[in-house]
């Protein structure tokens, strides 16, 4: 009896554990749940970039139009990848598109912006991570959508390619402006 226990169990468990990791595949680890979906953006005040002429911005400044807030650094690679779309976005006038520069040193966040255009109206310096851990983000780049009224009604983790962008983001944004 103990000897059938010794085999049975640790053979259920690895079942287990098979049938926990086949539920996973397939599954697009980009899609992380964020607690902060359907909730006010946490409250902040980020000052701006040092050297741009955008202004920082707060938790106040994403109410009365839907906005897309970007968290993004100079040394991110991926965060050069996305950066077209962001641009596209820009010359939308339906819609705002703000920057959190996540950790970064002002200059190279000023050159980086430099070389690939600056799309964002607004950007806040989070050099100690604080707001962005607020906001729940893993790493850059992460991209939300605001609803007018200041609710975060999506969240893209990882950088945005043309599938994400036409086919989720896009939509998240629709859905925001009601």
């Amino acid at each position: 009896m103990i000897r059938s226990a010794l085999i049975v169990i640790p053979l259920l468990v690895v079942l287990a554990l098979v049938g926990l990791f086949a539920t996973q595949i397939g599954r697009d680890p980009s899609l992380v749940p964020s607690a902060l979906i359907g909730h006010k953006a946490p409250e902040f005040v980020l000052p701006p970039l040092a050297t741009l002429p955008q202004p920082g911005f707060s938790s106040a400044d994403l109410s009365g139009a839907v906005t897309v807030v970007n968290v993004f650094a100079s040394w991110c690679v991926p965060c050069r990848a996305e950066h077209p779309f962001l641009m596209q976005l820009a010359s939308r006038t339906d819609i705002r598109v703000f920057g959190i520069n996540y950790d970064d040193a002002p200059d190279n966040a000023a050159a980086f912006l430099a070389s690939l255009g600056n799309p964002y109206a607004r950007i806040g310096a989070d050099r100690d991570r604080r707001v962005s851990l607020d906001w729940g983000v893993y790493g850059v780049p992460e991209t939300f959508v605001v609803d007018a009224e200041g609710v975060i009604v999506f969240k893209h983790v990882g950088p945005l390619t043309p599938e994400s962008f036409e086919r989720q983001l896009l939509p998240a944004i629709e859905a925001a402006k009601g």
